[in-house]
């Protein structure tokens, strides 16, 4: 009988996920320090960064480092904000945010990813348009729950709940995120996401080969260290 990974396997695989994810948590903080300062009571972004980062179990001191680079107390990190857009197989649109110190490597990179698997990198503005910027929380709740939800929700300022088969979404603009999160919190739910984000207006499906190329677009950029983030508009259906 074939035997899984081993418990010490299992945990390095966690730990390399992490430190992946800490790498792109730290740019973030950093560049959030830079633009905004880095008080994160005075700064929204920073502030919502650090949420997702602590709850990731990055530790403060690690944060605090990222903060200070940021502010330039400890050197000056030059990361480069830059979104790269681009169709993937069956016309499915994708939107890459990164933050880079050598854009040169960093374009190279996103369009590997996407011709390696059928797509094309495009001008800026190519997709943009097909996304909105929103805040998007997600919570997993009973059905006696989502009176509640949708009572605090929007009297906190968001634009939208719906809820479907024991889950609920919650929708807000940017500006009024952080207060129907707090809100949430307030009242004792549980969140099980909570971001701002780039949502698509309309999705594309796709099934079979087109679907498999996409997903694997989206997971080499993920995988890319300059990649922060990857927002798509496909409704996979993969064969």
């Amino acid at each position: 009988m074939g035997r899984g990974p081993s418990i010490a396997a299992r945990k390095g695989a966690e730990d390399a996920r992490r430190g992946k994810l800490f790498t792109k948590f730290i740019r973030e903080i950093t560049v959030a320090a830079r633009t905004g300062g880095g008080d994160p009571r005075s700064n929204a972004r920073l502030r919502l960064v650090l949420d997702k980062a602590f709850a990731a179990n990055m530790p403060k001191d690690t944060a605090e480092r990222a903060i200070k680079r940021g502010t330039g107390e400890l050197g000056d990190a030059q990361y480069e904000e830059i979104r790269y857009e681009g169709y993937g197989p069956g016309g499915v649109a994708i939107m890459v945010d990164c933050m880079t110190d050598n854009p040169t490597r960093t374009v190279a990179d996103v369009r590997h990813a996407f011709s390696k698997n059928g797509g094309n990198l495009g001008n800026s503005g190519s997709v943009a348009y097909l996304f909105a910027e929103i805040g998007q929380i997600f919570l997993q709740q009973d059905a006696s729950k989502e009176e509640q939800i949708l009572e605090a929700a929007l009297e906190a300022g968001a634009d939208d709940v719906i809820s479907d088969d024991g889950y609920t979404e919650v929708l807000a603009s940017p500006d009024a995120f952080e207060a129907v999160k707090n809100a949430l919190t307030a009242k004792g739910f549980e969140l099980l996401q909570a971001d701002v984000t780039m949502r698509p207006a309309t999705m594309v499906h796709v099934t079979g080969e087109q679907a498999e190329s996409v997903a694997r677009i989206v997971e080499m950029l993920e995988d890319l260290d300059d990649v922060q983030k990857v927002y798509s508009n496909a409704d996979l259906d993969a064969a």
